[in-house]
């Protein structure tokens, strides 16, 4: 029988000795870069790595809300539920500070309403008439501004609106005092849509 040449190792432990123990090596740096080289940056590389930076996204306005969280409206959206007064129960900085506000949304056409209420002004709640218009699911532009409906109960008792600038959100509610768990409801809606659910202030 041939042995073994002197070199090769022998797998089995041999007498006195304990159960042989094998070193294990971890990941690293260095061990991917003995089967891997280096790259190195060649100009050409380093020109589009600095076109591929100029094409990043600028940073987000400043507004109420973080620009990279996505942003739903209600796909269920009722035009006709969604008619009817509204009172401004919680919103967020100035208009928080502005006294009770309250609009009416009334129908005037297929997707279309006329808006008459109160609204915060530099010296205080005025009043104002405006048109308003469903542009898509939840989606309704006045004042030149596209407002989203985040979220209304089954009942249509609350609404959670705002915008995808940030710029604008608040809580409105068919009576002046908002339930507790209607409360909570909406916060929840506005922090998954990106807003600070602590910035929001009961009028």
């Amino acid at each position: 029988m041939r042995r073994p040449p002197s070199s090769a190792q022998d797998p089995r432990p041999r007498a006195g000795e304990g159960p042989l123990r094998f070193a294990r090596r971890s990941p690293s740096v260095a061990a991917i870069s003995e089967t891997e080289p280096a790259m190195r940056l060649t100009p050409p590389m380093l020109l589009c790595l600095l076109a591929l930076a100029g094409c990043a996204g600028a940073p987000a306005a400043p507004g109420l809300r973080d620009g990279a969280t996505p942003i739903a409206s209600a796909a269920a959206f009722d035009p006709g539920r969604f008619a009817d007064v509204w009172h401004v129960a919680a919103a967020y900085g100035a208009e928080a500070r502005c006294g009770p506000l309250a609009e009416t949304w009334s129908l005037t056409g297929p997707g279309r309403y006329r808006v008459t209420g109160t609204a915060c002004g530099p010296n205080g709640a005025r009043a104002f008439l405006t048109e308003a218009r469903v542009t898509g699911p939840g989606r309704i532009v006045r004042d030149g501004e596209e407002l989203w409906v985040l979220w209304t109960d089954a009942d249509y008792r609350v609404a959670v609106v705002g915008t995808p600038s940030g710029s604008f959100a608040r809580l409105l509610s068919r009576t002046p005092v908002v339930r507790p768990d209607l409360m909570i409801a909406a916060r929840r809606v506005l922090e998954f849509n990106g807003y600070d659910p602590a910035g929001l202030a009961p009028l």
